[in-house]
Order: structure tokens, then sequence, then C-alpha cells
């Protein structure tokens, strides 16, 4: 995802080495999933379904494999391509290609605020606002310079955050608060409200199918990819799994649903205080690495958009001697500033959440289009990811929905007014 549309052509077969097998393939999708969604989407889940949290987090892991198969499948097709930028272009036409490019633009966007965000909450609450604008400013900064992201520090952000996560869960299980009534599901438990935490605990899962895109990058990938999502995705829905529990049996689901930085809180609730200074620099390095492979995928699918003219033409700008999208990522990231500086976290994951169900949707879509000759998956898991992405999406809070579908809207009708322009064009020609 948020590679350049216009890479699929220009890549020739010998450029990449074919290096990564699945343990590789799995630690890059761990690297993806385990991040900072997990310390800030249990807050509004809780809020949503209470207890019942836990069955939205199986509910949105479904979705996720179903999307992820759908997604490798396309890549295997249209390896080194884009994403469902082109998957929508090259299966169903330019319309939805664009349109999944634009809700991918809009919902990472949302995406990066929510993490600038998280970093924000977890440092410093009471400037959480203050401190996720200065996130945003000094990693655009660092992007310009033409950062670029290594399986070394991959590799590290993994091991941090799942360190973190794993004492989370020793301190609140061995604590004298944790209480298993705080899981019972209760009677306000409701479909309504956990499709609603399914929706918001699927931000928790963003990433995923970057080991979609590393079709020209592992050996087999015929093979290795297929058996890396489900591997990555097991381990991360057990990893959430059991933080949830472990929040719940010490906060309970109503002090969950209040709590701006869940997990510190569920530190000092089992009353091991001296864990919170980790937990929250856990967050901080989750969010903060998230953050910064956010800005570049958002600012590449910019680019890429622009070079088709699908977006102004001047976003396309390459930096002659730093050699990045210097102009899509000073635009993406005034606009991720500006929404960090305004916006709070739980209303900036429920958009995201509605932006990039909408991306799979279309993705799943373009997977059904696949023959088995081409490589299709069965047909029941593209049906089943886009239903599910549809059923999520609009179970969303009604602010997420109803600003994600205006977003749409706009991006559609945007698309429309620069058909008619070029049809002038040409007639005019």
């Amino acid at each position: 995802m948020g590679g350049s549309a216009g890479s699929a052509g220009s890549a020739g077969a010998g450029e990449l080495q074919r290096r990564l097998g699945v343990p590789d393939a799995v630690v890059i999708g761990l690297g993806s999933m385990i991040g900072a969604g997990v310390f800030a989407a249990l807050a509004p889940a809780a809020a949503a379904a209470g207890s019942a949290l836990l069955l939205g987090l199986a509910l949105a892991a479904v979705v996720a494999f179903c999307n992820a198969t759908s997604s490798a499948r396309l890549a295997a097709r249209y390896p080194a391509s884009g994403g469902t930028y082109v998957y929508g272009r090259e299966r169903l036409g330019d319309f939805w290609g664009y349109l999944a490019g634009w809700a991918f633009i809009v919902g990472k966007t949302a995406s990066c605020a929510a993490m600038a965000l998280t970093v924000g909450s977890y440092v410093w609450p009471g400037q959480a606002h203050a401190v996720a604008v200065a996130a945003v400013v000094a990693l655009t900064a660092v992007n310009y310079g033409g950062v670029q992201k290594s399986a070394w520090l991959t590799r590290v952000i993994v091991a941090v955050v799942l360190a973190v996560l794993a004492a989370v869960v020793c301190a609140a299980l061995t604590s004298g608060q944790a209480d298993p009534v705080r899981l019972d599901l209760g009677d306000d438990a409701s479909l309504a409200g956990v499709l609603q935490a399914a929706g918001l605990l699927f931000f928790a899962f963003a990433g995923y199918a970057r080991i979609a895109t590393l079709g020209e990058e592992v050996r087999d990938p015929g093979r290795t990819i297929p058996r890396a999502v489900p591997l990555a995705l097991g381990i991360t829905l057990v990893v959430y799994a059991a933080v949830a529990v472990a929040a719940l049996l010490v906060l309970g689901p109503q002090q969950l649903a209040k709590a701006p930085a869940p997990l510190s809180d569920a530190v000092r609730a089992a009353g091991a205080d001296w864990l919170a200074p980790a937990v929250r620099a856990g967050a901080a390095i989750a969010a903060l690495g998230s953050l910064l492979a956010l800005i570049l995928g958002v600012s590449r699918t910019t680019l890429a958009m622009a070079r088709d003219r699908h977006l102004p033409h001047a976003l396309a700008a390459v930096h002659p001697k730093f050699k990045v999208p210097h102009r899509a990522e000073l635009v993406v990231g005034a606009v991720v500033a500006a929404l960090a500086a305004t916006a709070d976290v739980r209303g900036a994951i429920g958009f995201s959440s509605f932006g990039v169900l909408a991306y799979y949707a279309l993705a799943n879509a373009s997977a059904w289009t696949l023959s088995p000759t081409e490589g299709g998956p069965p047909r029941l898991i593209p049906v089943v990811g886009l239903a599910g992405c549809l059923v999520l999406a609009f179970a969303l809070p009604l602010t997420s929905v109803l600003s994600g579908t205006a977003v749409l809207i706009c991006g559609a009708a945007a698309y429309g007014v620069r058909r008619r322009l070029c049809a002038r064009r040409k007639r005019g020609s």
C-alpha cells in the first residue's frame, strides 16, 4: 500500500531480491499490526460494547483476515503495483481505483492524527495536542530528509512493544485487583455495540496487508504470503485479546471506556505504578513508528495519484537532492498537524476506520473478479470481506459515518469534475 501506482510496469524482474521467508514476512506483518492501535482503540471499543469488545475484536480479526487474503491474491497478480488504488483500476475501472486511493489517503491521514494524539496522550496528557503537533512536524522533517524504514528498526519496535504489552498483561493478571466479574457481558451488550466495537478495533489491525505487498521480495510468494498472513494475524489476535482481557479485569468496561491512556491506567489500577513510565514509553515508541510509516505511505499514494493527475500535479514533484515527494510530504504533514491540533483521538479513530474499511471493501470487490486461473481466492473470502467491511463501516459512530461518507462523496465529485474538464479540453483540441 502507498506505493507509486506507476511502479508496476517499470520495476524490472531482477531489481528486488527474493530474500524473505515465512518468519521474515510474519515479523514484517507483526511490525505493521502490533503498534499503537492497541494502546488507543480499547477505550472507544469499551464505550461501544463494554466487555463484549472481546467479541468485537474477534469479528474485526475475521474481516481483517478476509481483507488480507484478498489483498495477497491481488498482490500476486499485480506485484509491486501500489495497492488497491491500482487493483481497483485494473479490475473494476478507473473511478473505483481512484476512489480506493482517495479513501486510503483520507483514512490514513486520520490514522496519522490518531497516532500523533496517542503519543501526546501517553507522553504528556495535559498537553496532548501540542505534543501531537510537535511529533508530526518532527517526523515530517525526518521524512523530508529521505529517511527509510529498515527491517532492523521494525524488529526493535516489535520487540519493545511486545515486551511492554507482556508486562501489562502479567501485572494485571497477578494483581489482587483483577476481578473476573468484570468480563461479564451483562444485559447491556448489543449487536450494534459489538459491531461498532469491531469497526473501531479494526483500526488496531491496520497495516496487516503490508505482507501482501511483498510479492517481489519473498521466496516462493505463492506459498509464503498465504502462510504468513494467517500466522501474523493469529499472533496479533492472541496478543490483543490478552491485553484486552487484562485491561478489563483491572479497570472494568466503564472505567476503561473513560481512560485517556488505557494501558497506563490499567497498570496503575493493578498497583504497578512503577510500570506506568515504561508503558508510556512503549506507547510513544509504537505510535511514533506507526506515524512515521503512515506519513510515508500517505505521501507516496498522494504522489502516485498526483502523477495520474487525480490530485494536483504539483504534488508529484520529487526533491532533486533528497529524492522524496517533498511537496506531497509537506501537504500531508500540514493536514495531519491541523487535525492533531483540533481533533480528539476517538473521533480520528472512527473516521480513519471508515476510510480504511471503504478501501478494503474495494479490495475485496476487486479480488472477487479474479478467476481461479488468475489465482483468485475462494469466492466466500471476498464476499465475507466485502460484506464485513460495509457492515463495520456503517456500524461506526454516526459522526464517523456521516463525515466519512461526505468526504468520499466530495472525492467522487472531484473525479467527475476532472473528467468533464478533460473531455472539454479534448473536444476543444
